[in-house]
């Protein structure tokens, strides 16, 4: 597998991304700002640690779990109101950001098996 080719990987820096972007560009609830900010900046950094060394399993398992603190954070940040967009976010990113990180664990499990010496 090359370096910086994998769609899931960019996907969850995109979703990263959004989020980040987001915590500065909707309003505001409870903690949602540093819940977006950090869940969304460790988001990119695993997503871009994953484009740039494709094979590591542990990583894989890091971005699901990071998806899952993503998907929980508006219960954890006191801001899941159901009529907040910014929740939303939250939701759908995280559910994006797991769906595509347990699809990319298999790929990276081959891809590291090829690579140790027999």
């Amino acid at each position: 597998m090359k370096k910086w080719t994998r769609w899931e990987d960019w996907v969850a820096v995109g979703v990263g991304l959004v989020v980040v972007l987001s915590a500065f560009l909707m309003p505001q609830m409870g903690a949602s700002m540093p819940w977006m900010i950090g869940a969304g900046a460790l988001l990119i950094a695993s997503g871009v640690v994953n484009l740039a060394m494709p094979g590591m399993v542990a990583m894989e398992y890091v971005q699901l779990a990071l998806g899952a603190v993503l998907f929980l954070a508006p219960w954890l940040g006191g801001y899941a109101d159901m009529q907040s967009g910014i929740a939303w976010v939250c939701w759908v990113g995280g559910a994006i950001a797991v769906i595509v990180a347990a699809l990319a664990v298999r790929p990276a499990m081959h891809t590291h098996d090829r690579t140790l010496p027999h």
